[in-house]
């Protein structure tokens, strides 16, 4: 009887790791992957922002426009009308390389076009685009005439075309509405090294500036 005793014990009556000890190492794991996961999407997001790109002019090379505010606004955001001649079509370009993250319809369209130029408002930006430049920078371009000429994930250089000046959206007449953004805060524009002008909405006001988008290529 002794001798049965201390032989093999049988298979099923081996120790087995418990169910609460299984539970517990795969929580612990799932916590670990979620920790990890997280700190791949926070760490960027604590980042500063990169070095302001050279932007230029979202116009073409040599153009004088107007660059102008009013108030309800909103600070810093830059209409842009031509000096002369008109304004409808004129080509819109990227103020600086980088990637389209948006390029579609922003709120309505509206009804207002060339030969309808007092047609229904829309909502909104209309048709737009949206640049991310890297280093938490980022540039907007609304109210376009028609559909962008670029889609999202399409990398553009400076001066590369982007569309046209339109009056879609929440717009009264045909121009184009211009935003910079570091971060998640719009700031004040700066075009070629200089700043703007185009602070506070606390007015309305204008400015002239010279177009020195002239190398589509970006160098």
């Amino acid at each position: 009887m002794i001798e049965a005793m201390t032989g093999d014990l049988p298979y099923d009556s081996r120790p087995r790791r418990s169910r609460r000890g299984v539970t517990r190492v795969a929580v612990l794991a799932a916590v670990g992957a979620a920790l990890v996961a997280a700190a791949v999407v926070v760490a960027p997001l604590l980042r500063p922002p990169g070095p302001r790109p050279a932007f230029q002019l979202p116009v073409a090379c040599g153009e004088t426009w107007r660059l102008s505010t009013y108030p309800g606004h909103d600070d810093y955001d830059v209409d842009f009308f031509p000096a002369t001649g008109e304004a409808w079509g004129r080509p819109v370009l990227a103020s600086a390389a980088g990637t389209v993250t948006v390029a579609g319809i922003n709120g309505s369209l509206g009804g207002r076009t060339r030969q309808e130029p007092n047609g229904p408002k829309g909502r909104g930006g209309g048709y737009w685009v949206v640049i991310d430049h890297g280093g938490k920078w980022q540039t907007q371009y609304l109210h376009l005439l028609e559909p962008p000429a670029v889609r999202a994930g399409q990398r553009v250089e400076r001066g590369e075309r982007l569309g046209s000046v339109g009056s879609t959206g929440n717009s009264g007449a045909p121009h184009l509405h211009y935003e910079q953004r570091r971060g998640r805060e719009k700031v004040e524009a700066h075009f070629d090294g200089v700043a703007s002008g185009i602070t506070s909405d606390d007015r309305e006001y204008a400015v002239r500036r010279t177009s020195a988008n002239c190398d589509p290529t970006g160098r």
